[in-house]
Protein backbone atom coordinates (compact mmCIF):
# COMPACT_ATOMS: atom_id res chain seq x y z
CA UNK A 1 0.00 0.00 0.00
CA UNK A 2 1.14 3.02 -1.05
CA UNK A 3 2.00 6.15 1.46
CA UNK A 4 -1.65 8.56 2.26
CA UNK A 5 -1.27 11.83 0.74
CA UNK A 6 -0.93 14.59 3.52
CA UNK A 7 -3.89 16.85 4.12
CA UNK A 8 -1.80 19.76 2.81
CA UNK A 9 -1.36 17.85 -0.26
CA UNK A 10 -4.57 17.51 -0.66
CA UNK A 11 -6.14 20.55 0.08
CA UNK A 12 -3.35 22.32 -2.55
CA UNK A 13 -4.37 19.81 -5.07
CA UNK A 14 -8.10 20.84 -4.63
CA UNK A 15 -7.20 24.30 -4.49
CA UNK A 16 -5.71 24.39 -7.84
CA UNK A 17 -9.44 22.16 -8.79
CA UNK A 18 -11.56 24.92 -7.65
CA UNK A 19 -9.45 27.45 -9.21
CA UNK A 20 -9.51 25.86 -13.01
CA UNK A 21 -13.12 24.88 -12.45
CA UNK A 22 -13.98 29.16 -11.59
CA UNK A 23 -16.57 30.61 -13.69
CA UNK A 24 -16.97 27.47 -15.74
CA UNK A 25 -18.43 25.34 -13.07
CA UNK A 26 -19.19 25.05 -9.38
CA UNK A 27 -17.69 22.40 -7.64
CA UNK A 28 -20.00 20.19 -4.73
CA UNK A 29 -17.62 18.48 -1.64
CA UNK A 30 -18.37 15.17 -3.02
CA UNK A 31 -16.79 16.18 -6.89
CA UNK A 32 -13.78 17.29 -5.22
CA UNK A 33 -13.88 14.10 -3.17
CA UNK A 34 -13.96 11.86 -6.51
CA UNK A 35 -11.58 14.04 -8.29
CA UNK A 36 -9.16 13.53 -5.34
CA UNK A 37 -9.46 9.61 -5.55
CA UNK A 38 -8.96 9.61 -8.75
CA UNK A 39 -5.89 11.87 -9.09
CA UNK A 40 -4.28 10.06 -5.84
CA UNK A 41 -5.72 6.69 -6.05
CA UNK A 42 -7.87 4.85 -3.44
CA UNK A 43 -4.99 3.75 -1.76
CA UNK A 44 -3.69 6.96 -1.06
CA UNK A 45 -7.00 9.21 -0.31
CA UNK A 46 -10.02 8.55 1.40
CA UNK A 47 -13.11 10.41 2.14
CA UNK A 48 -12.29 11.22 5.88
CA UNK A 49 -8.85 12.86 4.39
CA UNK A 50 -10.45 14.57 1.96
CA UNK A 51 -13.47 16.39 4.25
CA UNK A 52 -9.84 16.89 6.17
CA UNK A 53 -8.18 18.96 3.26
CA UNK A 54 -11.99 20.93 2.45
CA UNK A 55 -11.79 22.17 6.08
CA UNK A 56 -8.28 23.36 6.10
CA UNK A 57 -9.38 25.52 2.85
CA UNK A 58 -11.97 26.81 3.87
CA UNK A 59 -10.52 27.77 7.47
CA UNK A 60 -7.49 29.33 5.53
CA UNK A 61 -9.76 31.15 3.93
CA UNK A 62 -7.89 29.71 0.65
CA UNK A 63 -11.47 28.66 -0.63
CA UNK A 64 -15.05 29.64 0.30
CA UNK A 65 -18.67 27.66 1.02
CA UNK A 66 -21.39 29.34 -1.66
CA UNK A 67 -24.79 28.30 -1.48
CA UNK A 68 -26.91 27.87 -4.04
CA UNK A 69 -29.59 25.36 -3.80
CA UNK A 70 -26.59 23.02 -2.76
CA UNK A 71 -23.36 23.33 -1.17
CA UNK A 72 -20.39 24.45 -3.53
CA UNK A 73 -16.73 25.58 -2.86
CA UNK A 74 -15.27 28.40 -4.44
CA UNK A 75 -12.23 30.86 -4.63
CA UNK A 76 -12.94 33.52 -2.74
CA UNK A 77 -14.62 36.69 -4.50
CA UNK A 78 -12.22 40.12 -4.41
CA UNK A 79 -14.09 42.78 -2.63
CA UNK A 80 -16.40 45.16 -4.50
CA UNK A 81 -16.30 42.67 -7.65
CA UNK A 82 -19.25 41.20 -9.37
CA UNK A 83 -20.44 37.66 -9.32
Amino acid sequence: MADSATTEEIADAMEKQVAAAQGLKKLKPGDLVKMMIELFGEDRVDKKACKKAIKLLIETERCVYTYFGGSFIEMPHKEGAEN
